[in-house]
């Protein structure tokens, strides 16, 4: 995998690719329509943030390439980059319990906040990816 050096992009198969932790200044892009929704993209070094109509859906620290990356009612799903450990803060249901899988393996049971944010460690080092899979219980 390498950085989006587009910011975001449409894959083919329905998915979003977003981000580049390569960059040392900030870079955005907003306005992006994809699917009716309406997409704004931070990144750099320390953050990658989209934004989707307004509200937060992803948040890397430090920042990070996603690739792939799907949303639906029952969870999130992406593969992620980064030159180091990240910590990824998602939008999904407030309250609700979601089963987390990084490369395959179950990570364990995490609860959503009340405002609907999931947060979450990924052990990354300087050129891996991991997948990750957040699926509602």
């Amino acid at each position: 995998m390498a950085v989006v050096t587009e910011l975001f992009r449409s894959e083919d198969n329905g998915t979003l690719s977003f981000g580049d932790y390569t960059l040392a200044q900030k870079a955005k892009k907003g306005d992006i329509q994809f699917e009716g929704d309406i997409y704004k993209i931070k990144t750099f070094k320390t953050m990658t943030k989209l934004d989707k109509n307004g509200q937060l859906i992803f948040e890397s620290v430090p920042g990070s390439a996603v690739h792939n990356f799907v949303a639906t009612t029952d969870g999130v799903a992406f593969e992620i980059e980064s030159s180091s450990d990240v910590q990824v803060t998602l939008e999904v249901e407030a309250g609700q319990e979601y089963k987390v899988f990084i490369d395959n393996t179950n990570v364990g049971m995490m609860k959503a906040n009340l405002g609907g944010k999931l947060t979450l460690s990924v052990e990354l080092s300087e050129g891996t990816a991991a997948a990750v899979r957040v699926k509602k219980q």
